[in-house]
């Protein structure tokens, strides 16, 4: 099995007015990586084969299977000719906690929604964004974060075919990549709790739509403002209301549009 985040493939490429031509495009690898946590499966994705450690962290902290990365006691990643295993054992309480859950499990889900067992779980409120003081980012500082996203992302130019999440603060940019939109966020809440960093006066940088659960895992970085390229749902609009998170959303070079608490935002 490859860990190879892209390949060279041939193909033919054709453009109107000229003729047919041979040559190798590159194209992002996706792999199938199990998490599992204390010997038993949570679940199985399909994922670009990078930065692993962040993703299997990252889906605890966002799944609610954990509440701080310290709860994990050991994490493994482990190849073979089928897939990747990223296997997560938890402390005592935890452990014991995830076991009670599964045991209530009614059975398998095939919604794309992991380890629940209910609608009311799936539709779960989200933590509060800590409301803090006036407007913490400006339109500026927005655009230039969403310019630097895009320079800092390695398979995503060779490719056009992956998703990234971004956390920008005053003192830097954080960036992780993958062929799922949810998974490079996953990503980044792992590798944003593995290094310390606090999100609280950051911007969650998406280059995808803005679905519910993707507020919903912004929530748990806790970073106040979150910025997609594309447009958000309905749902994804009232849970970021609810949860104070400022939500701006159809960010171009131009401009952009902000749909919950824009006090946060400076717009002169």
């Amino acid at each position: 099995m490859t860990l190879e985040t892209a390949a060279a493939m041939s193909r033919l490429r054709w453009i109107a007015g000229g003729r047919p031509a041979e040559g190798p495009r590159t194209l992002a690898e996706e792999t199938p990586v199990a998490l599992t946590h204390d010997g038993s499966t949570t679940a199985v994705m399909m994922a670009t084969p990078a930065d692993l450690e962040d993703f299997g962290v990252g889906f605890s902290l966002t799944e609610g299977l954990v509440e701080r990365p310290d709860e994990i006691r050991e994490l493994e990643v482990a190849a073979s000719d089928l897939g990747v295993e990223v296997r997560l054992w938890l402390d005592g309480a935890r452990a014991a906690r995830l076991a009670a859950r599964r045991r209530h499990l009614a059975g398998p889900t095939g919604c794309g929604l992991c380890g629940i067992d209910s609608l009311a779980e799936a539709a779960r409120p989200p933590p509060r964004v800590a409301a803090g003081d006036g407007a913490c980012v400006t339109a500026g500082q927005i655009l230039a974060a969403m310019a630097q996203m895009e320079a800092a992302q390695a398979i995503g130019p060779a490719t056009r075919a992956v998703h990234a999440a971004g956390l920008w603060t005053p003192d830097g940019l954080v960036v992780r990549e993958d062929v799922g939109r949810h998974n490079a966020l996953d990503k980044l809440v792992g590798a944003a709790a593995r290094a310390g960093l606090a999100a609280g006066d950051g911007v969650l940088l998406l280059t995808s739509r803005v679905s519910v659960e993707m507020v919903q895992k912004a929530a748990v970085l806790g970073a106040p403002v979150l910025c997609a390229m594309s447009a958000p749902t309905a749902l994804a609009v009232r849970t970021a209301e609810a949860a104070g998170l400022t939500l701006v959303a159809i960010a171009r070079a131009d401009g952009f549009e902000v749909f919950t608490h824009p006090g946060r935002v400076a717009l002169d």
